[in-house]
């Protein structure tokens, strides 16, 4: 019997609450997917915005750094935007980092969008197996229970080994699950720690570049 075979006959061996585990894999397989290509496209996105908008910020270009954040719909260009628009009109540091927080708050949870429920199916794949032994030994049981003495043990230790075959996918599905919302939590990570990089670079530089125009200031006064 070949893996192909193998895998087909432990499915169909497994009764029908396989059929319930194989739903919650594929449904948290594919949230996975769709977060993965999300979060990449994020974090490209971010990283072409930054790699523009950085040297400019250095520059103390904060006119062509809040154009090209403007026309930005990535979430570092709208975070700093956020920002470079109260630079443009206070002069206080609190007020422009109220302003990137507040846009954080924002972002955040569409950036966290949906992972929880990757979590979520594990357990309940977890469940659904153990679940499906429970039954399957329910079953086992009662089926048992009218049969000849001589036959009993062999057809309980069969029924047995069909019922633990839930729990085992069950189990499989969710270590699977359970992985993969671990590598896109901290994917989801990376981005948010970039977020908050960015910010604070940009806030010392706009300090910076306000403590030397004072300077400036005091020296020609």
């Amino acid at each position: 019997m070949g893996a192909v075979e193998a895998i087909i006959h432990f499915f169909q061996t497994g009764g029908w609450f396989m059929y319930p585990i194989l739903l919650v894999l594929a449904i948290g397989v594919a949230i996975t997917i769709e977060r993965a290509v999300k979060l990449l496209r994020v974090k490209k996105n971010n990283e072409d915005i930054w790699g523009k908008v950085y040297p400019m910020l250095e520059a103390g270009d904060f006119d062509g750094a809040r154009d090209v954040t403007s026309s930005s719909d990535s979430a570092i260009g709208v975070l700093l935007n956020m920002g470079l628009s109260r630079q443009g009109s206070v002069r206080r540091r609190d007020d422009v980092e109220i302003a990137m927080e507040e846009s954080m708050m924002e972002i955040i949870p569409q950036i966290e969008k949906r992972t929880p429920y990757i979590a979520l199916f594990a357990n309940i794949s977890t469940l659904l197996g153990l679940l499906g032994t429970i039954m399957g030994l329910i079953d086992a049981f009662t089926a048992v229970a009218g049969a000849d003495p001589a036959e009993k043990a062999d057809l309980l230790s069969a029924s047995i080994s069909v019922a633990m075959n839930t729990t085992a996918f069950g189990l499989m599905s969710g270590i699977l699950l359970l992985c993969l919302h671990v590598w896109v939590n901290a994917k989801t990570g990376e981005i948010v720690d970039s977020l908050e990089m960015a910010s604070v670079k940009m806030l010392n530089i706009i300090t910076e570049f306000t403590r030397r125009q004072s300077v400036l200031a005091n020296q020609n006064a």
